[in-house]
């Protein structure tokens, strides 16, 4: 496996509110962090996040050996000029049904073009890569996990992750309204209130269970009922080319929800570098909120 970052900077801008955040931008998009005050004895300050972050931690490897093998017992040539492992691995699968090794065309990108716009779409389901998505809200995964072909999910677990100083997502739109961002705060950290009332009160409840895991999983548990949707989680995915075109075009559409809209761009470009013959085809507009859309001449491949 391959480990990769997103690289990003830092910089500190005031909200309405009276609040401030710092945020992290980056090719990928960053992490932005909004520090709002919170009075409790319980929980620290508030922490608000603006966009999600994308890290690529994992690509295929292509085994040359196993290719050339394969190659010789068949009496083929072939050589391609793909950038990335999942292009090759796209272009072999698509190869392989008709025995076209080192006939018609010659590139990559002209061969993979030619699939998009056949929409011979199986061939692109053997390239994978491994994601790792943060900043991201309970809202949006329960969005994105209805994507089910093609993707693999393991998510953080409320059950024994300790909330109290979790990480909120405030929509766009709320935070840049004054009056409703400080309802928004209110509400918040009404619910982080109760979530810290309540685990300690079902932890003093439970102490006759022995195990001290498991007397703050049983906590845990009832009480995140309490957590709003806002609440940041973080989620690992596994998808495939042909997954990631069908996420990117709905979930990067102008109508679609901005939150998750935001992810699917920053996907979209991060996919565009790792294999540009597979998502090279996308274009990403402003609108005229100054929110990003993502469109494509080859839908549904």
């Amino acid at each position: 496996m391959v480990l990769r970052g997103t690289v990003s900077g830092t910089r500190s801008i005031p909200i309405p509110g009276g609040s401030c955040w710092s945020g992290r931008a980056g090719p990928a998009g960053g992490a932005a962090t909004i520090r709002a005050p919170f009075h409790s004895s319980l929980s620290p300050a508030l922490k608000l996040v603006r966009e999600p972050r994308v890290y690529v931690v994992g690509r295929q490897a292509v085994d040359p050996q196993s290719v050339q093998e394969f190659l010789n017992d068949h009496g083929a040539l072939w050589e391609t000029d793909a950038l990335a492992p999942g292009e090759k691995i796209a272009e072999a699968a698509g190869r392989i049904c008709y025995m076209s090794f080192g006939k018609g065309r010659k590139s990559n990108r002209d061969y993979l073009t030619n699939i998009l716009q056949s929409a011979h779409g199986s061939v692109l389901e053997h390239a994978v890569w491994n994601f790792i998505f943060t900043g991201v809200s309970r809202s949006l995964t329960h969005e994105l996990i209805r994507h089910r072909a093609g993707f693999g999910y393991s998510q953080l677990s409320q059950r024994y992750v300790d909330e109290s100083d979790s990480d909120f997502i405030e929509p766009d739109v709320i935070a840049d309204d004054p009056k409703l961002h400080a309802i928004w705060v209110d509400a918040v950290n009404q619910s982080r209130k109760a979530y810290d009332q309540i685990v300690a009160g079902l932890v003093e409840k439970f102490a006759s269970v022995e195990s001290a895991t498991l007397r703050r999983k049983m906590a845990r548990q009832a009480a995140r009922s309490v957590l709003p949707n806002a609440t940041e989680t973080k989620i690992f995915v596994t998808a495939n080319a042909r997954a990631l075109r069908h996420f990117i075009e709905l979930r990067g559409d102008e109508h679609a929800d901005v939150e998750i809209r935001k992810l699917a761009v920053q996907i979209c470009r991060l996919m565009q570098k790792e294999a540009p013959a597979l998502f090279g085809d996308y274009t990403i507009r402003r609108l005229p909120d100054g929110s990003e859309a993502t469109a494509t001449e080859f839908r549904k491949v």
